[in-house]
């Protein structure tokens, strides 16, 4: 089953509306029930290189919920542990900082498209996306991924898993109460997931890197792209 790669309702609703909000909350429980943030910060425990003090960033960071919750289950090997949640909308609330701000975290945001984004000018000790890169069809990711990997040393996305029967997900979605927005990009987002080995294959001068890409969980696709010594 090939990729497909279509718009996804919650992407061009306004931020404010109840059906955005509700979807928004909808992703909070499909990330808990994925275990997105156990299997970030594992993957971050392992590979993040403790030599090397610098700033986490997320791509697609959204409302900043993901990141608050990872923050509960990781800190970095250095202090202060400081990270920037990069994404097209400014939704991040205060609350959601001040949360971060409680468990030692420095947390900043930027509005801005990924592929506009300035260059970070200190360490980037690595980046991070969760459920943003199958948004992009072939030739757009590849761009991202070059881009990604002039940034920093490491890069971990978990996405969708692409699956023959994308409607079986959208049915168990129905069953934990996820609104019409979310049932409709759930089935989208399966389509355009990763099987195998498709973003090892668009990820730039791969002889200089070590690549893990993998099923995690029932539904999950993971991606690591560590610099190679």
């Amino acid at each position: 089953m090939k990729r497909v790669v279509q718009p996804e309702l919650l992407d061009s609703l306004p931020p404010e509306v109840p059906q955005a909000r509700g979807s928004r909350r909808d992703l909070q429980r499909i990330n808990w029930w994925m275990g997105h943030h156990g299997l970030l910060a594992r993957t971050l425990r392992q590979r993040l290189p403790a030599q090397l003090p610098g700033r986490l960033l997320e791509i697609g960071a959204g409302d900043g919920e993901f990141f608050l919750r990872l923050a509960r289950q990781f800190t970095p090997p250095w202090s202060p542990p400081r990270a920037t949640l990069l994404d097209m909308q400014d939704i991040v609330a205060p609350s959601t900082l001040a949360a971060c701000a409680r468990l030692g975290w420095q947390v900043d945001t930027e509005v801005a498209d990924v592929f506009a984004a300035v260059p970070r000018s200190e360490p980037v000790a690595a980046v991070f996306a969760n459920l943003f890169l199958h948004h992009f069809a072939d030739a757009a990711l590849a761009r991202l991924l070059l881009k990604m990997s002039q940034q920093t040393d490491l890069f971990i996305a978990v996405e969708p898993r692409r699956v023959a029967q994308p409607w079986i997900c959208g049915q168990l979605l129905r069953l934990i109460g996820c609104n019409a927005v979310t049932l409709h990009d759930g089935v989208v987002s399966v389509r355009a997931g990763f099987a195998g080995r498709e973003l090892s294959e668009l990820w730039p001068d791969p002889a200089g890197w070590h690549l893990t890409e993998r099923r995690a969980g029932l539904f999950s696709h993971l991606f690591v792209a560590q610099r190679a010594p």
